[in-house]
């Protein structure tokens, strides 16, 4: 089985409302759909993230095509290794990592074809029956935030989700109200995505837990490490690393140096399935815990870490998915976590997902038509 042709093919799914936090005004997800071909007619799909512009990842993705034609879809890691050291990726790792973890999804996919397997078995058999995810929480008023939770709660979520670090006093309405509608079951988790200061942040998150906060994520910039470390050491709240989290590299460092309680990332930040698998357990060594992060994701990218997560030993309760905001997808089925908090084990052999060939193309024209769902509002530029 050999690599006959890859297709890379951008598209813009809206949400249902807009993402808003204290980095990003985004009004829903622009990804590359990878098709990868072999010469025996498997065809395997992956999915690629935009970052922040999507056409740089579309001509890095055509880019490491010639790395790939010819060669076995079984050489995922020996593909990212030419590419990072012969094709010069090394020097733009992030880029290259947003690109490649699409093709590496794609190439496991073909592979768990071939053999008749789901992904999860070829990473070494899972460890848990299912997985929760969490419940994303638009920032609102009280009657948004209330109706928000009590439909949450009548689908079965229990951990939820809100982005703050732009307006506290404001925050500290929000989450009151949320803690409020909960009651005294439900766990509260905040991200500040580095908007604070060490000392605006050890004030802030000691104002946020008068309602009981489960976790902070990235409540300081990832850089000094010693911000967040300094954080943790202060906090009687745990804290939850994601920005800085840049490569594979960067992430072990972090780990080693346990600058949080909690490391939220994904294949997309370290570049491959294997490398989220292996760093996960690193952390796990470490005795500490894994959340999967979403840059927001159509639902290739989901079921393939939803494999990864099935065998991990150290994942949280309520990992990210925008699932439940997403207006439509490209597959023929409905992800599980669309409308619930639990994703149990897939069937079928590779991801276990199908492409609506209608959808990707109807996308796609939204893409052409529209371009990318950019990560801020041009209104906002300047102010």
């Amino acid at each position: 089985m050999k690599i006959l042709n890859l297709e890379f093919t951008p598209v813009s799914v809206p949400y249902t409302h807009r993402e808003i936090s204290s980095q990003v005004n985004r009004d829903g997800v622009t990804d590359i759909v990878v098709r990868v071909t072999t010469d025996d007619g498997l065809t395997g799909w992956g999915e690629s993230c935009s970052g922040a512009n999507v056409e740089s990842v579309v001509e890095t993705l055509k880019a490491m095509a010639p790395f790939l034609v010819g060669r076995s879809p079984w050489e995922s890691e020996a593909i990212r290794a030419d590419l990072w050291h012969r094709g010069l990726w090394s020097f733009r790792k992030s880029t290259a990592s947003f690109a490649f973890a699409g093709i590496d999804m794609a190439l496991w996919d073909l592979c768990g074809k071939a053999c008749g397997e789901p992904l999860y078995r070829l990473l070494g058999g899972k460890v848990r029956d299912e997985v929760s995810y969490f419940y994303y929480l638009a920032r609102g008023t009280a009657e948004d935030l209330r109706l928000q939770c009590q439909d949450a709660l009548s689908r079965g979520f229990s951990i939820f989700y809100l982005k703050v670090g732009i307006d506290i006093s404001a925050e500290l309405e929000m989450v009151r109200t949320v803690r409020e509608t909960l009651g005294d079951n439900g766990r509260i988790r905040l991200d500040a995505n580095g908007a604070w200061t060490v000392n605006e942040a050890i004030r802030n998150i000691a104002l946020l837990d008068e309602y009981r906060i489960d976790f902070v994520e990235q409540p300081v910039l990832p850089d000094p490490i010693t911000s967040m470390q300094e954080v943790r050491s202060r906090s009687q709240v745990a804290v939850c690393a994601n920005e800085g989290l840049w490569t594979a590299e960067d992430t072990y460092v972090r780990i080693k140096n346990r600058v949080a309680d909690v490391f939220c990332f994904s294949p997309y930040w370290v570049g491959s399935l294997g490398y989220f698998q292996t760093l996960s357990r690193t952390a796990h060594f470490e005795g500490l815990q894994v959340c999967k992060h979403t840059h927001g994701e159509l639902g290739i990218a989901a079921a393939a870490i939803h494999h990864v997560l099935l065998t991990l030993p150290n994942v949280v309760e309520g990992n990210q998915q925008t699932a439940t905001m997403m207006q439509d997808d490209v597959l023929t089925q409905e992800l599980p976590i669309a409308h619930q908090p639990k994703w149990g084990v897939p069937n079928g052999s590779g991801i276990g997902i199908e492409v609506n060939q209608d959808k990707l193309q109807r996308y796609h024209e939204v893409y052409r038509r529209e371009g990318q769902f950019l990560p801020y509002d041009r209104a906002t530029l300047g102010s």
